[in-house]
């Protein structure tokens, strides 16, 4: 069954006790955690291949994607800066519909295949780049088109589907299936297929992270010490892995300006410029800089 199937366990759900219904909403997101688990082989796959290109030099991580499905992308690709100090200028999504799709529906634009086309080959995607579509039906026109698009420029190319045997999947060089099913409320997807696509976007772009060194053991050796928690964060982190008490530990920060990585290397190499390059040379990975 697809997600816009009407699932005949949840005929009269307007008439149920509001306990029931809100068990029956909890039930379907309990299954939809569980549809990630078939997904994660695929997963793997997507994370491995967009490391491979993204390691290589100054490659572009893009999401794209329409409605729920876009927003879904966006919000995955907005965390990561803060989270894992990934550059903005290598960052960005196209929402069917534009910017404003985030904050208001654009219903109308996830049909216009030509824009999508049109936008991803002005953002200049080439074989450097990643590209990762999401799409509950799995047939939406804009997210299919700015998938196919961006393979044919030699972009590795992801998508994100609910529904099996459809054109996203397809058009993707990783085709990754969360099979949730149908909703509670028929063909509201930003329910149980919301959430599935939420903890999928999540494993990728963490795994993604950690494999392109923007973790070091399980700490965010990328987060960007924008505000007081965050530098209170950096601190703990740089005295764990550095071997240092607090105070030392501000003090190389200071010295790194705010950059975690550096401020850990500094502790060994106190030359900043060194440091610098000793990280570059590492690609960016603390714990090669450290070996």
């Amino acid at each position: 069954m697809t997600t816009e199937d009407v699932a005949l366990r949840f005929r009269g759900l307007d008439t149920w006790p509001d306990a029931e219904v809100l068990e029956a909403l909890l039930e379907r997101n309990f299954a939809a955690l569980a549809a990630v688990r078939p997904a994660l082989p695929a997963l793997e796959r997507a994370a491995r291949g967009a490391a491979e290109r993204l390691g290589r030099g100054s490659g572009r991580l893009l999401y794209t994607g329409a409605g729920t499905s876009g927003r879904l992308a966006a919000l995955d690709a907005v965390e990561l800066p803060p989270t894992f100090g990934w550059p903005h200028e290598r960052l960005g999504y196209l929402l069917a519909g534009g910017e404003g799709a985030l904050v208001r529906s654009a219903e109308a634009a996830e049909d216009v295949a030509e824009e999508a086309e049109r936008r991803v080959r002005e953002a200049g995607l080439g074989p450097g780049d990643v590209l990762v579509g999401v799409a509950a039906s799995g047939r939406t026109p804009f997210t299919v088109a700015a998938v196919r698009t961006a393979r044919s420029l030699g972009a590795f190319t992801v998508g994100l589907a609910n529904n099996p045997r459809t054109p996203l999947l397809e058009a993707a060089e990783v085709g990754v299936l969360l099979e949730t099913g149908p909703e509670v409320l028929a063909g509201s997807t930003r329910l149980a297929a919301g959430t599935a696509q939420k903890v999928a976007l999540n494993l990728f772009s963490t795994l993604l992270m950690i494999r392109l060194g923007r973790v070091y053991s399980n700490l965010m050796v990328g987060v960007q010490a924008s505000n007081e928690k965050l530098v209170r964060r950096a601190v703990r982190i740089v005295t764990e892995i550095a071997g240092v008490d607090e105070a030392r530990a501000r003090t190389l920060l200071e010295r790194a300006g705010g950059d975690v990585r550096l401020a850990v290397l500094l502790e060994r190499e106190p030359d900043p410029e060194a440091a610098l390059r000793r990280l570059a040379a590492a690609g960016g990975n603390l714990r090669e800089a450290l070996s």
